[in-house]
């Protein structure tokens, strides 16, 4: 494995951690906000290993396309790649709630952690 594809991987396994800690908080848009970069940054590690750039994006649902087109199969329904999306700008600027429609809370968190911890076990069976 790449020495990059496994910094991809550390820092996704960080966030990951992070957002475990920020839940027992109770800080749940920064708990969404690690769940999205974490599974971000899995994603560009797996393109990583693919010889490609990882793209300059932060759209869960552009990086899965890509890994999918270099032939990854990525347990990530299109659905799940919206609802990641959706995390992105609203938890990192005061906008508000993290999610539009909306706050989160403890089990909306507990359900992204789980999504995050299915993707990263997508990623690591598809770089074997």
């Amino acid at each position: 494995m790449k020495d990059e594809t496994k910094t991809w991987l550390r820092y996704g396994d960080e966030n990951l951690q992070s957002a475990h800690v920020l839940l027992k908080s109770k800080l749940f848009n920064p708990c969404l906000q690690n769940v999205q970069q974490a599974v971000e940054k899995w994603l560009k590690a797996l393109l990583t290993e693919s010889s490609l750039q990882a793209k300059k994006t932060h759209s869960i649902s552009e990086l899965r396309n890509s890994c999918v087109r270099k032939g990854a199969s990525i347990d990530l329904s299109d659905d799940e790649c919206d609802f990641l999306d959706s995390i992105y700008l609203p938890s990192k600027y005061p906008l508000g709630g993290v999610l539009p429609d909306f706050e989160p809370d403890e089990d909306i968190c507990q359900k992204s952690i789980l999504l995050a911890e299915r993707i990263r076990s997508s990623v690591t069976k598809c770089l074997g």
